[in-house]
Parts: C-alpha cells; structure tokens; sequence
C-alpha cells in the first residue's frame, strides 16, 4: 500500500469546484476505480487548507507525514506560493527568500518518509486580478509568480525532485480555465490539472 500526500492551499483543496472538488480529488477517484481493477493500492490525502502559506505548512507537516505515513512507500506533493507572494499592507505574506527557506524545510521533512516529492507550480493570475488590490487586501501579480515559479524549479533541480508545471497549461487560456475570482480554477481550470497529474499516479498503480 501506497500514500499520496498533497500539501497546500485553496487550489490544493479544490475551492471554487462545486462539481468534480478539485484536482485532487479527481485524482482520488481515479486511483478508487483502477484499484479495484485488482492493481496496487494507493490511498491519496488532500491535506489542502484555504489561505495557506509555507509557513503553515512548515509548522504542520512534521505530525501530518507522521500521522499518515504508509510502511512501503509515501509519494509527497507541495503547492503553495499564491498565497505567499500576496502583498498586504505594502509585503508578502512570505517573502521570496523565506518562501525558499520554507521549502527547503518542508523537503527536509518529506524527505524523512518519501523519495518521491513533486513541486506543484504556482498558476497564473486573471487579467482582472493581475496588480490589483482585491477585497480581501492582497494584492497578486503574474510577475511574481514567474518568481516564485523559479524558485521552486531551482530547488527541483538542486535537489533532484520532481516540477509539477500547471502554470505554462494555463497560462495562453487562463481567462477560460480560471474563476470568477481570477485565481482560483474553475471545474474546467482544475479538469485540466488532473489530466496533468494522472499519468504522474499511473506511475505507481
């Protein structure tokens, strides 16, 4: 028996997905219906929580990777950075160079139970959302996300780890795969992640 951990966010979580829950959870039903096909078992955890940054996830992962850790193998996701490149009153929530310390931890940590570990790429931004300042006071650019994007493929590359790249998906037809909101997928933004995602579990079925 295997186990899929995903860590992250929001658009880990599935939010703004009334119909299918979000990638994840897509990919959770797909490895329900190849298991009983007779195939090996691998049990996937949406350990998403909206408004996350890393520094939640530092915090958490030590006792989430040790509450659900399987005996054979343990294949671990992390996708954060929407939240942390966000700028309230004037600085990110994290910023870059702490966004890297937070990762490298994170990693640290995962690597304790896992030699698998894939980095889940920030997506891009809504044109009506780029650099402006939304109800909730953050304010989000596509250019910091290029940022944060290379920093998570610096530490995939040093480190030998594995780059989910879902932002070069969306990025010619955000308009249609994102929200109302202008960060989150929609069901069609997040159908796109899965199909992304499903031959990375194929993998171990």
């Amino acid at each position: 028996m295997m186990y899929g951990l995903f860590f992250g966010d929001s658009i880990t979580y599935g939010e703004y997905d009334g119909v299918f829950g979000g990638w994840v959870d897509i990919l959770k039903r797909y490895t329900l219906q190849k298991y009983n096909e007779g195939s090996k078992e691998l049990i996937l955890f949406n350990l998403g929580i909206g408004g996350e940054t890393t520094e939640g996830l530092i915090k958490r992962i030590p006792n989430e990777m040790a509450a659900r850790n399987s005996a054979e193998e343990n294949i671990v996701f992390i996708g954060y950075g929407a939240n942390d490149l966000a700028v309230k009153d004037g600085s990110h929530l994290v910023n870059p160079e702490q966004f890297k310390n937070n990762i490298l931890k994170a990693i640290q940590e995962a690597e304790n139970y896992s030699k698998d570990i894939y980095l889940v790429s920030i997506l891009p931004f809504s044109e009506k959302v780029d650099g402006v300042l939304v109800a909730s006071g953050k304010l989000r650019t596509n250019e910091e996300v290029l940022v944060y994007n290379q920093i998570l493929k610096n530490i995939t590359a040093e480190h030998s780890l594995h780059y989910i790249d879902f932002h070069s998906a969306f990025l010619e037809d955000k308009e249609i795969l994102l929200s109302t909101d202008g960060v989150h997928p929609n069901e069609k933004g997040y159908g796109v992640m899965a199909e992304i995602a499903i031959p990375i579990i194929e993998k171990y079925l």
